[in-house]
């Protein structure tokens, strides 16, 4: 880029050399970039001047490409589409009419979509997409907006706004419950058939942490039903196939709906916390601004 300085000494005076090669004009050109014709002459020559090599023949009333003109302009001509072409798929990027927000299978499909009915009927000209993934990604490298993340609010690089403290206690089918009658303590429920969730990716409070909480020794032995998504948890204890640990904000409306009840009145504070998380470096867009009120407005302690 140095040496390109070196022969050019100003982008304005390419835009010049452009507008008056393809009008064959240094007036018309003068006029499509709100300058003089003395302004656009002078730009010329400079750039003739730095490549000593004159691009145009000048006539009486008009003006005529060289053949070294010919050539230089359109390899300018072809850089400034690019530039321009790339600009304006930047900037489309930046003017994007929907907001991507990025979550776990479990969150979105327990949390966010029972919801997004609600948020759709007050917010109709946003287009609000979700993208589940099974790991903590990069908004930036990803370019997404917006992300639910667990942990303590401290992560390097973003922003985080709280948006429900980790409670978790044990949830099951009614049916499960029924067929096994009422459990009244944390020993008695070990008995019982688990499903434990074993994420490859994100650190999760286990069976063993929850059981330790409740003053209760407890060797895990590989027993019991294992899935790595939580999604799948979830889906596994309203089918009947055992207690699965209950994360409060994903489980309560299955609660209220009857398709899961509490397996025992014991809830556990992992002392995380979930949060919604944008990048620093990027400012939000204000349709991002809208979702992030109304993701905090749903907030949960």
């Amino acid at each position: 880029m140095r040496r390109l300085t070196k022969r050019i000494q100003s982008p304005a005076a390419l835009f010049a050399f452009e507008a008056a090669a393809r009008h064959q004009s240094f007036t018309k050109a003068a006029i499509e970039l709100n300058v003089t014709q003395p302004a656009i002459s002078h730009a010329v020559k400079r750039i003739e001047r730095a490549l000593g090599m004159a691009l145009f023949h000048r006539r009486h009333r008009h003006i005529q490409l060289t053949e070294a003109g010919e050539k230089f302009y359109g390899d300018v001509s072809f850089g400034l589409m690019h530039i321009l072409q790339s600009a304006e798929q930047v900037a489309l990027q930046g003017q994007s009419q929907h907001v991507m927000l990025s979550a776990s299978t479990a969150f979105a499909h327990y949390w966010m979509v029972p919801r997004l009915a609600t948020f759709k009927a007050k917010n109709p000209d946003i287009d609000l997409r979700l993208q589940t993934t099974d790991k903590d990604i990069d908004l930036a490298d990803e370019t997404i907006s917006l992300g639910i993340r667990r942990g303590f609010g401290d992560w390097v690089g973003y922003e985080s706004y709280f948006l429900a403290r980790e409670r978790i206690r044990p949830v099951c089918s009614p049916g499960f419950l029924a067929s096994v009658g009422p459990i009244r303590s944390a020993e008695r429920l070990a008995s019982y058939n688990l499903i434990h969730l074993e994420e490859p990716f994100r650190p999760a409070p286990t069976w063993a942490d929850w059981f330790a909480e409740q003053g209760v020794s407890f060797r895990d032995g590989g027993q019991g039903l294992r899935l790595n998504d939580y999604a799948l948890v979830i889906q596994a204890a309203m089918a009947g196939e055992g207690i699965a640990m209950g994360w409060r904000h994903i489980t309560e409306q299955l609660i209220a709906q009857n398709l899961l009840v509490e397996a025992l009145d014991r809830v556990y504070d992992a002392g995380a916390g979930f949060y919604v998380i944008h990048t620093k470096s990027s400012r939000l867009s204000p349709k991002a601004e809208i979702v992030l009120g109304w993701l905090l407005s749903q907030a949960s302690t």
